[in-house]
Formats: structure tokens, C-alpha cells, sequence
């Protein structure tokens, strides 16, 4: 087996992990579920100015719903994978918010371009506002207790 291979069966292996979770934590009893809206980091005024932005700047690479590309999960023939969704379907809820700033604002190793001369804090700031307005309320309250911040 190939490296290349390897790594794809681990991300693979860890998607599928994540998704059982989500749904096992979206089928528990969950004293906080009532609220689950309340509590969230960021106002809907830079949730609207993030969809604004993602749609001028991460739209083209990320999908117009943050959903992505079906195939994201296997590499392309240069070895690198396809921007992934950001919409709480992939591993994105699992980066505290810190990470998910310093990989908007200096790229990865693989195509995503460092935006940090492009974007201003604030930009980046809604952008993530409007992805995680995305993500299902288990799923956020999975990433707010994880990374309490």
C-alpha cells in the first residue's frame, strides 16, 4: 500500500469516526439542546457580512453552500486533496477557532492560498461567523466544548 493510499483509508477512517459521533451526539438527550442556538461566538450582523466575503473569496474552492466537492475525501493526481467542506459535514469542527484563523490567513501545504494580506481580521472573522452558522447545533456545541475559547 502506498503512502498516498494510507493516508487516504486514515482520513477516510477519521470522516466516518466524526460522522458517527455527530449523529451518536444528535441522538442523546442533550440538557443544553434547548439553547443550542444561544451561546454561539459571533453575531448575525458579521454572520451576513461573512456570507458576503466567502462568497467573493472561498466560494469558487469551498462550494456556494460551503458544502465542497462530492469527491473531497481522495486525493487528485497531484497527490493533494480538494478543498473540503466547511459547512460541519467534514473535520473543520474539529480545529479550534485560533486554527481555523491561521489556516485562512496563511494557507496550507496544499492549494489553499494564505489570505492574509487580502482579508482583514474581521473579514476572516465573518467568514468563519458564516461557515459555523452552517454547522448543526450538536455539532457547534461538539466544537464549542471542545475549544472553549
Amino acid at each position: 500500500m502506498t503512502h498516498d493510499q494510507t493516508l487516504s483509508r486514515m482520513v477516510l477512517v477519521l470522516v466516518l469516526v466524526a460522522l458517527g459521533l455527530l449523529q451518536a451526539c444528535a441522538e442523546q438527550t442533550d440538557p443544553w439542546h434547548e439553547d443550542a442556538n444561544t451561546g454561539r461566538w459571533y453575531t448575525q450582523e458579521l454572520v451576513a457580512q461573512g456570507e458576503q466575503v466567502y462568497q467573493t473569496h472561498c466560494a469558487n474552492c469551498h462550494g456556494a453552500k460551503a458544502e465542497a466537492t462530492p469527491q473531497w475525501i481522495k486525493p487528485d493526481a497531484d497527490g493533494l486533496y480538494p478543498p473540503p467542506p466547511l459547512n460541519g459535514t467534514a473535520h473543520a469542527w474539529h480545529h479550534p477557532l485560533p486554527m481555523l484563523k491561521k489556516t485562512i490567513n496563511e494557507g496550507t501545504t496544499g492549494r489553499m492560498p494564505a489570505w492574509q494580506d487580502k482579508l482583514s481580521d474581521q473579514e476572516v472573522d465573518a467568514v468563519i461567523a458564516w461557515f459555523q452558522s452552517l454547522w448543526p447545533d450538536q455539532g457547534y456545541l461538539i466544537w464549542q466544548r471542545r475549544h472553549k475559547h
